[in-house]
């Protein structure tokens, strides 16, 4: 990735404030109360800001409740790693709310690689597994998105078909900073931009989702046995698809 498009990563952002040291907890209590706006976290009955010192401020009251939920579940030091709708709001606000263009740009962009449009050659399982995943989201992808990917077998990168990138940014440009944070989240994690839109619209359920995202690694662990090392990792980042989809959720309440 280059540094203009890495720069525009709403993840690579995330990454670098959870580096930050962490704050040890300095409030008792996490609530969420009224702003004109919308809803804000109060941290003893104070409005949180972002890392950027802008107020946190989001239209749900759903994702209020959880991002409350979050900062109150906090130990002696708050832990953003634990902190994923946390994250994606701060990132919504600080970042994507200031460069639309590029996070829409960036999730087209991973369009042109999309994970479901490259399959495996073999051996027949695993082509059988993929087929059953990704083939029904290509379907739902020409019919809901009117997005007609071409498809190759391996991992030689081929040219993605440009009416189909078309249909893509088009189905993306409707999503404001905050689904669109979510939208590039759910994105990166599944590898794929079909899949993120599928779980934005309510095609998928988070767990769909994820199962297509990881048909490849699960298959691999059916036959060569199971690494929890990777099953701890995979199990964060199902946390922050789960975060990116309470919000996508919400995106759909408001179009």
């Amino acid at each position: 990735m280059s540094d203009e498009r890495s720069a525009s990563n709403p993840q690579t952002a995330a990454r670098r404030l959870a580096r930050q040291e962490r704050p040890k907890r300095f409030y008792k209590m996490a609530t969420v109360g009224p702003s004109e706006t919308g809803f804000t976290v109060l941290l003893d009955g104070k409005p949180l800001r972002t890392p950027a010192r802008k107020p946190m401020i989001v239209d749900d009251a759903t994702v209020a409740e959880a991002l409350a939920q979050e900062w109150d579940a906090q130990a002696e030091v708050i832990e953003p790693g634990t902190m994923p709708l946390t994250r994606i709001v701060n990132t919504a606000i600080d970042r994507v709310a200031g460069d639309v263009e590029a996070v829409r740009a960036d999730i087209v962009a991973h369009a042109g690689t999309d994970l479901i449009c490259y399959r495996a050659d073999g051996p027949a399982s695993l082509v059988e597994a993929e087929d059953a995943l990704w083939t029904p989201l290509l379907d739902w992808a020409r019919e809901e998105l009117g997005a007609r990917p071409i498809l190759a077998e391996g991992i030689v990168h081929v040219a993605q078909d440009e009416a189909a990138l078309a249909a893509i940014a088009e189905a993306v440009r409707s999503y404001d900073a905050l689904g669109l944070a979510a939208l590039h989240v759910a994105t990166t994690l599944t590898g794929s931009a079909i899949i993120a839109l599928a779980l934005a619209r309510g095609r998928l359920p988070a767990e769909e989702a994820w199962a297509a995202a990881l048909v490849d690694e699960d298959w691999q662990m059916r036959h060569w046995g199971r690494d929890e090392v990777a099953l701890s990792r995979r199990a964060a980042r199902f946390a922050e698809l789960q975060a990116a989809a309470l919000i996508l959720e919400r995106g759909r309440s408001l179009r």
